[in-house]
């Protein structure tokens, strides 16, 4: 019996078959170093980066003392973002399957807080949320948090960042002074060591490398003008040819050039930056995700907490002057054993931050010539898929099967022209292969629609739109 496998872990078997079932057969290095400790019940301070396997770590941990029986809030979650908050409690419900029938909320903000009451009012075993929400249901009375065996503080330092460190504590203090803390954070500086140190009791301390090697990631940085960052960006989409591609700018301002200036350039190219409405981002990371727009441009806080597929490129518009988090940045690619690339663009007044990144990861910079890059001469590819909008969801009883089972069987299309399907409590969005996508529509809308841009899903009208920026 190997050490890093799951059987190796006080598991039971229907919880081991179902980590099978998932694909974890071989746990990951933050995985091995710290599941044993959680499962004995030890508090535990883990700084990895994102993508490390750290949701399966602590989430085997939460629901290996969850008591399914026990309808109490048992573990909570705290993340930096709604986005993150989402994809946790989704692999959360993954795990959970192998326990029995767990229920798990999702509590953040930029949504209405009477669903959520109405939820809570019905009891959840775990709870994922961003501390804006959660400390507003704490004052609300609409949620207790004495019964807290398992608590999770992911991406600590992100959390700190953004100014949530009250409502961290005030959280913590209406949690079980005898419960498990767990604090996952991708840097681990001093001022967060102080400020965490009353949350914890004798923790075990593991660091996972946060440096890549060339054989996961492949960096290459290439010297540019100062104003040919834009023709760069291009110029390296077109060699590429990446079916996704998440591009960093230092400001939001960046963002939205860059994205304009290579939708001019034929590009499903989006921006993502801070002052978007929260439908707005939502709509945006959904059309990422599903493979509707190619190139995401975003800055470091507006990503924060996001983790995508998949992903094939990183890009470094402008070079970060924290070498921290140019790590951060390019370890968005190259997950769960694939391989990725990350470009970086520097300026020679940026050469400087460049050194900063060479002896933080301990390996020269390789240095390529953009002149030398060939397909310059092909014309941008579209993304390959297109997002269909329906105005029903969770609240109108639709599910995944539904979709699949109009598309594939009214509109006529194969189970692989259809692209990942999102379900939200008011709204759905699937994705459809773009040559397809208008046909598979308009005989959806055959019959006697109620209007224009209706469809019919289980015998029943939906309002239809695709997503277009």
């Amino acid at each position: 019996m190997q050490s890093d496998s799951f059987t190796a872990l006080p598991l039971g078997p229907r919880f081991l078959a179902n980590l099978a079932t998932l694909g974890y057969h071989t746990m990951t290095q933050v995985q091995a170093q710290t599941l044993p400790a959680v499962l004995d019940g030890r508090d535990l301070i883990a700084q990895a980066k994102t993508g490390s396997g750290k949701t399966a770590a602590f989430g085997i941990g939460i629901l290996h003392r969850l008591n399914p029986a026990w309808f109490a809030v048992q573990g909570l979650v705290l993340c930096p973002t709604r986005e993150l908050a989402d994809q946790v409690a989704g692999e959360l419900r993954r795990l959970a399957r192998g326990v029995g029938n767990v229920k798990i909320l999702t509590l953040t903000g930029g949504v209405s807080m009477r669903p959520q009451i109405a939820s809570l009012e019905h009891g959840a075993h775990i709870v994922v949320g961003t501390p804006g929400r959660i400390r507003d249901h704490l004052g609300r009375a609409t949620l207790d948090l004495s019964k807290v065996q398992t608590l999770v503080l992911d991406e600590a330092d992100r959390m700190t960042d953004m100014g949530f460190y009250d409502e961290i504590a005030n959280i913590v203090s209406a949690t079980p002074e005898r419960r498990q803390t767990l604090l996952f954070s991708a840097t681990y500086p001093d001022d967060i060591r102080f400020a965490t140190a009353g949350f914890l009791r004798d923790p075990l301390e593991v660091t996972v490398e946060g440096k890549h090697t060339q054989e996961k990631i492949a960096q290459r940085f290439y010297e540019i003008g100062f104003d040919g960052r834009d023709e760069a960006v291009a110029r390296l989409l077109r060699h590429h040819r990446p079916v996704s591609a998440l591009a960093f700018c230092n400001t939001k301002a960046r963002c939205r050039e860059l994205a304009e200036s290579l939708r001019a350039e034929g590009f499903s190219a989006l921006a993502l930056y801070g002052e978007l409405e929260q439908h707005e981002r939502d709509e945006i990371l959904v059309l990422f995700a599903n493979r509707s727009c190619s190139v995401l441009v975003a800055t470091d806080v507006a990503a924060r907490g996001l983790d995508i597929a998949d992903l094939d490129t990183v890009i470094n518009v402008d070079v970060s002057k924290d070498p921290e988090v140019h790590v951060h940045r390019i370890g968005r690619t190259g997950r769960a054993g694939g391989s990725g690339m990350a470009h970086t663009l520097c300026a020679p007044n940026e050469k400087k931050w460049v050194r900063l990144v060479e002896e933080y990861q301990d390996q020269p910079a390789v240095w390529e010539d953009l002149d030398a890059l060939g397909g310059q001469d092909e014309p941008a590819a579209p993304a390959p898929m297109v997002t269909l909008n329906i105005a029903g969801g969770k609240k109108a009883k639709l599910r995944p099967g539904d979709l699949l089972g109009a598309l594939t069987g009214d509109a006529g299309l194969t189970k692989e022209q259809v692209g990942k399907i999102n379900i939200g409590e008011f709204n759905s969005y699937v994705a459809l292969e773009r040559n397809v996508a208008q046909a598979a529509v308009e005989r959806l809308a055959a019959g006697n629609p109620p209007g224009p841009g209706f469809g019919a899903i289980k015998g029943r009208w939906f309002k239809m739109r695709f997503v277009e920026f």
